[in-house]
């Protein structure tokens, strides 16, 4: 009997070992595609790109995400610098590669060889979590080093409370906080973990208060001074260590200040004030709907869509998480402690970061390891749950059940999955069937102009694109954007030419416009005597270069023609 389970067991984690591989293989395969996510090439990889052609770090004031912290952005710099852009990508799904492997570690040693490898299998096929794997972000390395952050506090319960595991923790955290400014929510959620966790669980009373908070000030230390060389970065260059967070803070505008540049909608929504206000006047939520947003971002997350929190998550995170729970009592000591410990941090995490920023996935990712952590064991307490049963039957219904709920959750996962790489579709570019150009260009509405923006224009030239989503890394040629100066300028301006004097003080050469949103906004902005001026300017004093796709390169007159 013996030798059966053992055999069934093996053919369970060589079965959940293969399904790793494969996983595995098929991010790889999405990867090896040209970057065309968003903020890859609005941020992720167009600010290193800067740098390498500037020469090092320098300001970028048009581009305020330039200032957020950059650790993995600059591990990119290396493959950027030797003409590989695909690279960045694999890095980042390097880090999920390492809290799989956390996971699988944390798992193995509370659970089994089997549960660590679906702790590891369920993280890494969550969807968000393949679609970071396949972009050039940064989210995953901030997911990883808060959890090794977490981890680490845990171990420093474990190892009786001695402040090297702090000091180790504070450095992940530190590296955290250097990788994305929502850390900044693990950090404050652990430093005050750690004076409770301490008060609460130190058997020696004695000196306790100084002890607390000599551990407290051990963490907070060692993650700031890990911080430190970006916080010290924004004070030189801006005022502000965290810019562009709490810039009123630290910067207070002066009292007749004005901000003219926000649109009808945007000024009715700073009335009213909140992020809840927001979803509920632009999106049309009910207040029902909105206080189940901790719920919805569970079940109801998409891609690409920022009502639905731009990403998804799997339903069974949460429910077999709270399964977890189930025989808390007859647990160990330390490991009811380590499940009270992360779930508590997902709860808070998920409502601090619900109250203080538009909500998306990835802006509550460092929660999904602990809950991935919880969910798996969810599933160990079920089945030991099963062993108490008396009765046969009952005891099968339950194993049945655990299995079923694990195997439909990593269905949801495979849907997707399966979906995201007909998406992608990476095989005929890996063949060479499509070109790079040809791949981009699916992708990236505006790359055929920009390509000959690269091919055509003059190196010294300089394009100021509008409405274009900021997305200028494929741009060889020095460009600009804030949409805010063009309205300043059309709402300033009485004829047309003073439109082109304002352009051209700032050494602007061309235009590269999205036409259909730009004319969207003329026609709800724009009184009728604008509407002529603007009409007018592009005639009189712009040559139309180049049109693909709604978008046009626009040539400015040259002074004195």
């Amino acid at each position: 009997m013996k030798k059966v389970k053992f055999q069934n067991l093996t053919k369970y984690i060589y079965l959940l070992t293969v399904s790793l591989v494969m996983l595995t293989v098929a991010i790889i395969l999405m990867s090896l595609v040209p970057p065309v996510s968003r903020d890859a090439l609005v941020h992720h990889l167009a600010v290193p790109k800067l740098y390498i052609e500037h020469g090092g770090i320098y300001e970028i004031p048009f581009m305020d995400f330039s200032y957020f912290p950059m650790n993995l952005d600059l591990l990119y710099m290396i493959p950027l610098y030797l003409g590989n852009d695909i690279a960045p990508k694999l890095i980042h799904f390097c880090f999920a590669l390492l809290t799989a492997l956390l996971i699988f570690c944390y798992l193995k040693k509370r659970a089994g060889l089997i549960y660590g490898i679906s702790g590891a299998l369920f993280f890494l096929s969550i969807p968000v979590i393949v679609k970071l794997s396949i972009t050039a972000y940064v989210d995953l390395g901030v997911i990883f080093f808060s959890f090794a952050s977490l981890l680490l506090i845990l171990k420093w319960i474990k190892e009786e409370f001695k402040l090297r595991y702090l000091f180790y923790s504070g450095l992940m955290c530190g590296l955290a906080l250097g990788t994305k400014y929502s850390s900044l929510i693990t950090f404050i959620l652990l430093t005050l973990f750690i004076p409770f966790i301490y008060s609460r669980f130190n058997g020696n009373k004695k000196r306790l208060l100084v002890n607390s908070l000599l551990a407290c000030i051990v963490f907070a230390v060692t993650s700031l001074a890990v911080f430190s060389p970006w916080m010290i970065r924004n004070c030189y260059w801006k005022g502000n260590p965290v810019y562009p967070l709490y810039n009123k803070v630290f910067n207070p505008p002066a009292p007749s200040r004005q901000n003219t540049n926000v649109t009808n909608t945007e000024k009715k929504v700073a009335q009213n004030k909140g992020l809840f206000t927001y979803r509920h006047f632009i999106y049309g939520e009910s207040g029902f709907e909105i206080a189940l947003l901790p719920l919805r971002i569970f079940y109801q997350g998409e891609d690409d869509d920022p009502q639905f929190f731009d990403g998804r998550l799997n339903p069974f995170l949460l429910i077999l998480a709270l399964l977890s729970f189930i025989g808390l009592k007859n647990n160990p000591v330390l490991l009811k402690t380590e499940k009270n410990i992360m779930f508590v941090f997902s709860i808070l995490f998920i409502f601090i970061a619900m109250f203080t920023t538009v909500m998306r996935i990835r802006y509550i990712a460092p929660v999904i390891p602990p809950l991935t952590v919880l969910s798996i064991l969810g599933i160990k307490a079920l089945l030991e749950k099963s062993r108490c049963l008396t009765f046969r039957k009952a005891e099968n219904i339950l194993v049945m059940s655990a299995c079923f709920l694990f195997i439909i959750s990593l269905a949801l996962n495979s849907v997707y999955i399966v979906k995201l790489f007909r998406r992608v579709n990476p095989v005929p570019y890996i063949t060479g069937s499509v070109s790079r150009d040809e791949y981009i260009s699916r992708h990236v509405v505006e790359y055929p102009v920009i390509k000959y923006v690269n091919e055509n224009l003059p190196l010294d030239s300089k394009v100021f694109f509008i409405y274009l989503g900021r997305r200028g890394y494929y741009c060889d040629r020095d460009y600009y954007y804030n949409n805010g100066l063009l309205h300043r300028i059309i709402k300033k301006a009485d004829r047309a030419d003073e439109i082109l004097t304002e352009l051209q003080k700032r050494g602007i050469t061309h235009l590269l416009i999205s036409f259909p949103v730009f004319d969207k906004w003329v026609k709800e902005n724009c009184p009728i005597q604008k509407l002529d001026m603007i009409k007018r300017f592009f005639t009189e004093h712009t040559v139309s270069t180049f049109y693909k796709n709604g978008i046009g390169l626009n040539t400015l007159e040259v002074s004195g023609t």
